[in-house]
């Protein structure tokens, strides 16, 4: 059913979601691994491999965390009011037997061409269009605008070599 749109509110836009929780265990499991760190380096982290377009919020990292824990492969410790989480060996081995997935991970987050990733593009793309779409003054003919030019770059795009 869909909710009516109250004018003066803005719609609630979401970024791109570059992982799941199971990919995401992956790559917080290795960054552990390079050395200990607290809940918020993991997601400063993150968001520095990722140019700054990504950082995972507190809600899917701590609880990802403690689902590592309960698995053996991290283990915590008190650092003054914080924990430290490091790794255990049966978190190496886990890494170690799915190395390739891993360096992939690493590898898709630390790509210097994340600006340019058509994921990215088409999220901005998305976002611009609700927008504008949506917006109170968006009238016939404006939506009849975007319409075109929505079509007109789906058929350029389907006739590049």
């Amino acid at each position: 059913m869909n909710q009516p749109f109250a004018a003066d509110a803005a719609p609630v836009l979401r970024g791109p979601k570059m992982f799941d929780a199971g990919t995401l265990r992956y790559l917080v499991l290795q960054l552990i691994a390079d050395q200990p760190r607290h809940g918020y380096d993991i997601i400063k982290a993150i968001g520095e491999r990722a140019g700054g377009g990504y950082a995972p919020s507190p809600g899917a990292i701590y609880p990802l965390m403690h689902g590592l824990v309960g698995q053996g492969y991290v283990a915590v410790s008190r650092d003054g009011n914080k924990k430290l989480h490091s790794i255990t060996p049966e978190g190496l081995a886990f890494l170690d037997a799915n190395r390739g997935y891993v360096d992939a991970i690493a590898a898709r987050v630390s790509s210097s061409e994340r600006a340019d990733d058509l994921r990215q593009l088409m999220h901005e793309l998305k976002a611009v269009v609700i927008a504008r779409g949506l917006a109170q003054d968006a009238d016939t003919a404006r939506l009849a605008a975007m319409r075109a030019i929505l079509r007109e770059a789906r058929r350029a795009i389907e006739v590049l070599p």
